[in-house]
């Protein structure tokens, strides 16, 4: 939380790389919070960047009123809400089946099997109700409290408590059909 608060007033002052230091710090977070909302690396990408890119441009707008990580969260979160609301609104075409870059430090089997597992996990979450999906990854991923959720949910902790517990047994439901057809097979 201090090196935070000297990161930002660093930031506010001019200085390029407590930028870089709050990129570095966060970015591999963000970017796993928005790939479990949006179900595409390439989207999470984006919307990862146009959170940092907002945030560089309102270094002299910025009040932060609790934690920096909590800000950026609650910044993915907006963002990709916008984008699943303006998505919606435009017939936007997702990029599922797009090439992934891939790591050399893992065999081809061990990139195959972790794959088709991640692939398994990726369909079950976005077989859910997005309010789910997001209750799921920003207490599993993110280790933030329902209360905090329901904060950010605007809903009560009861309902954001619901939400995750019918988020849970739905992907129970979804992850055992798919393991024992991929048993069977």
């Amino acid at each position: 939380m201090v090196e935070d608060t000297l990161l930002i007033l660093w930031f506010k002052r001019g200085r390029p790389e407590a930028l870089r230091q709050i990129y570095d710090k966060y970015k591999v977070y963000l970017l796993r919070l928005a790939v479990v909302l949006t179900g595409n690396v390439h989207t999470a990408e984006d919307v990862v960047h146009d959170v940092f890119v907002g945030f560089a441009q309102s270094a002299d707008r910025i009040k932060l009123a609790g934690s920096l990580k909590s800000y950026l969260v609650t910044s993915v979160i907006n963002r990709v809400r916008n984008r699943r609301r303006d998505g919606n609104r435009h017939g936007e075409t997702n990029l599922d089946g797009a090439d992934s870059h891939q790591s050399s430090d893992q065999s081809p089997l061990q990139w195959a099997i972790l794959d088709e597992q991640l692939t398994l996990l990726s369909r079950a979450l976005q077989g859910l109700p997005y309010e789910q999906r997001e209750v799921i990854s920003l207490h599993m991923e993110m280790d933030m409290p329902f209360r905090r959720i329901a904060t950010l949910q605007s809903a009560s902790v009861n309902t954001v408590k619901g939400r995750y517990r019918y988020g849970i047994e739905k992907l129970r439901s979804l992850l055992n059909g798919k393991v024992e057809h991929e048993i069977r097979r």
